[in-house]
């Protein structure tokens, strides 16, 4: 990412990533694809009017650009023993912020932490993990984050609920306007 600082001491940032230029009916695809990314395509085909050799072609394209990255099964977790969701909020010391995506890496790669942001404000990241239960929680903070000498603090969080989009906004062209 790359910023500039703009007069009236405004920030604008520019994203690496160029942003794509998709019509209406790629759109269409995109949300079509998000809902159910196992239909067929016949079935997209039938939904946006066209004809299947062309929806294959855009599904194609949307792949080659890096648009679509990749399609998931969601798992319900509790039907796997996993009754308990948490967020850890973790902060990290100023030594372990060079190795950051490291760290990250090593995180998300435990198979109960499903998300690992980085972020700003009071502490550096946010991890949501699943787990079976109180020990098992217990047992990922104390490997997955009280042996990690980059980490200085963390608090967690007891999910009592959870709900999920998922889904990415495609219908529109409108952009925020800063």
């Amino acid at each position: 990412m790359r910023y500039e600082i703009l007069r009236h001491k405004r920030i604008k940032f520019e994203l690496s990533e160029k942003k794509m230029a998709l019509d209406r009916t790629d759109r269409q695809i995109l949300q079509l694809l998000q809902n159910d990314a196992r239909l067929m395509n016949k079935q997209l085909a039938a939904e946006v009017g066209l004809a299947p050799s062309s929806v294959h072609e855009r599904v194609k394209r949307l792949w080659q650009d890096g648009v679509i990255t990749g399609s998931e099964t969601v798992v319900d977790p509790k039907r796997l023993g996993f009754g308990l969701a948490a967020v850890i909020f973790v902060n990290i010391s100023k030594e372990g912020q060079v190795n950051i995506n490291e760290l990250m890496d090593d995180l998300v790669a435990v198979p109960e932490i499903q998300n690992v942001y980085l972020v700003t404000g009071r502490y550096d990241l946010v991890v949501s993990l699943v787990a079976r239960d109180m020990d098992h929680l217990k047992a990922i903070a104390y490997h997955g984050l009280t042996e990690r000498i980059e980490i200085t603090s963390y608090e967690t969080s007891i999910a009592y609920e959870h709900k999920r989009s998922g889904l990415i906004p495609v219908g529109s062209d409108r952009e925020i306007e800063q």
